[in-house]
């Protein structure tokens, strides 16, 4: 879906054209009541019971008793046949936003995407049950007021010329609210996604707002997005209330005119009391129900559906694939210019204009405060994260531009979280570095601190199970560790792959990444990891500062302030 989501929704309910065409043929034999209701009662009155004929009117009356049971039967078949419109729907609407979820901005942001989920469960079944609710309710008012209008045109003209004027203005000024409605639904799905945002975000950062004493701050974000919930669902009920008025208004008032000019008009002769009490069947039966069941119920849908389905646009859209960079990198040197990025474009930058350049070889750490950017800017580097401005140059190539293939053979990601598959520690070893043989992969997983892993019974032929059920945290990240080591990478990125591994550990899977060659960056879970490094990046909010540790030492304040809150005491070279 592009700017809009009405073409994917007409298209997937154009594939079920044989189902729609069956209900629009039981549709005619649902309306059958509401086209003859009135015109049987008038037969029933004028030429039966009107006449001293009871058991004639008893007759008309039967045969009204089975067109309603027709138009039973047709409701039912309805029902029946409405699955094959409404599934097919729902499954075109789901794949879209999983494509969506799968190629957009958010798919390599190393964030659960629960909002996508919701988007999914809710959004989609409201398309679903809002689109079974129009093929069941809106179709059916549709066919019984056209069906009644026609019926009370045969059976009492002179009152249909009455009727029509305001229930055409009913119907105008239903539709000229329905943009204001559809803006105050939209603002409503939008107040409610954001309120469950703020909430979401003070909730998983509780135990951050606690420390750093923002718990007045949290509860006036939390309050604000409640309000603002709370009043556009005020919003939207007071135009609805006002919808509601003006369709009833439309389905009360021709009724009152027919009871108003009935006497007259069969004083006169121009109509007869069967057609008076037809006209009134028609409008008590067939228009004023449909018009406000048209406002309460159909109307009410439609908004849902046309806010709904531009609420999934927005999420379902697919970027254009990209257009690879044909030039081969030369050299691994990663150089960064003018990176900024932000999620969202009203959102503060958590990255801004950054300037870096890495020569090959070089041994960094990224150190900072929680929440601070530094996986965003382990995304970035690895062309994983689509920058706001600036670019990132590997070898003097675009990352984002590089083809897939390139980019995964030269630069690896590993994240704190770590990913092991159903199969032998020989497969998962071998995930990223196929031809290598037995001895260059268990002397991977020796040189990071995996050792303890070959000498169980099996070796390489260990079964491991599905997300490494058997395996600790800490074996885990030994396995995704040993596994990049064995591959061709020659930039390599740490994202606190470590942090479940003690402290010796970690210092010999990075020291045997920096013995390997190439680049390596290690975003730091232990301020050790800075000391080890030949330069440190420190992140505080401000412009990252990049140097030694004995230079950010003396010359970051930030930095001298993390390493005495880590070492208990201010290191011998800080600046004060």
């Amino acid at each position: 879906m592009s700017t809009s989501a009405w073409p994917g929704y007409l298209a997937s309910l154009r594939g079920t054209r044989r189902a729609l065409l069956a209900l629009g043929l039981w549709s005619l034999v649902e309306g059958g009541p509401a086209l003859v209701s009135g015109r049987l009662v008038a037969l029933a009155v004028d030429g039966g019971f009107g006449a001293g004929k009871p058991w004639t009117g008893v007759g008309w009356l039967a045969v009204f008793g089975a067109v309603s049971l027709l138009g039973a039967i047709g409701s039912r078949s309805v029902f029946a046949r409405l699955g094959d419109v409404v599934e097919p729907v729902r499954d075109a609407l789901v794949t879209a936003v999983v494509r969506g979820v799968l190629h957009g901005d958010l798919a390599t942001s190393h964030r659960a995407d629960a909002s996508s989920v919701a988007r999914i469960t809710r959004h989609v079944e409201v398309v679903r049950d809002v689109t079974a609710g129009l093929l069941v309710q809106g179709r059916s008012l549709v066919v019984t007021v056209v069906a009644a209008m026609i019926g009370l045109l045969d059976t009492a003209r002179p009152l249909a010329v009455l009727v029509l004027p305001p229930v055409a203005l009913a119907l105008v000024a239903f539709a000229l609210l329905l943009r204001s409605l559809a803006r105050r639904q939209r603002d409503l799905v939008l107040s409610d996604e954001r309120c469950a945002a703020v909430v979401g975000a003070m909730a998983s950062g509780l135990r951050d707002v606690l420390a750093c004493g923002g718990e007045r701050t949290a509860s006036r974000d939390v309050a604000e997005a409640v309000d603002a919930q709370a009043a556009a669902s005020v919003r939207l009920g007071t135009a609805g209330a006002l919808r509601g008025l003006v369709v009833s208004l439309g389905g009360l008032i021709p009724l009152v005119l027919v009871l108003a000019a009935a006497p007259g008009l069969v004083a006169n002769g121009r109509i007869s009391a069967g057609a008076v009490l037809g006209a009134v069947v028609y409008l008590t039966t067939g228009v004023g129900p449909a018009l406000v069941a048209l406002g309460q119920t159909a109307g009410t849908a439609v908004l849902r559906l046309v806010v709904t389905l531009r609420r999934l646009a927005d999420v379902s859209t697919v970027p254009e694939p990209p257009v690879w960079q044909e030039d081969q990198p030369t050299g691994t040197d990663v150089e960064v210019r003018g990176l900024t990025f932000g999620w969202g474009t009203a959102a503060e930058p958590v990255v801004r204009d950054l300037d870096l350049a890495l020569p090959e070889g070089r041994h960094v750490a990224i150190v900072g405060a929680s929440g601070i950017g530094k996986s965003t800017l382990a995304g970035l580097l690895t062309g994983l994260l689509p920058p706001s401005a600036g670019v990132v140059l590997l070898g003097g190539v675009d990352v984002r531009r590089l083809r897939p293939e390139v980019r995964r053979d030269m630069v690896a990601l590993i994240p704190q979280e770590s990913y092991v598959f159903t199969g032998t520690l020989r497969e998962n070893l071998a995930l990223l570095a196929t031809s290598a043989t037995d001895a260059e992969l268990a002397l991977a997983a020796e040189r990071v601190g995996a050792g303890d892993l070959l000498a169980r019974s099996d070796g390489l032929d260990t079964l491991l199970g599905h997300g490494g059920v058997a395996l600790s945290s800490g074996e885990r990240q030994l396995v995704a560790l040993a596994r990049v080591y064995a591959s061709n990478a020659r930039i390599v990125v740490l994202d606190e792959a470590t942090a479940h591994l003690d402290p010796a550990t970690e210092a010999m899977a990075e020291q045997a990444f920096a013995d390997r060659g190439g680049t390596l960056v290690v975003i730091a879970h232990r301020l050790s990891s800075a000391i080890r490094a030949e330069l440190v990046l420190m992140m505080d909010g401000g412009r990252p500062v990049l140097g030694s540790h004995a230079e950010l030492l003396s010359g970051s304040p930030g930095y001298a302030e993390l390493m005495r809150a880590w070492t208990g005491q201010l290191p011998a070279g800080a600046r004060t």
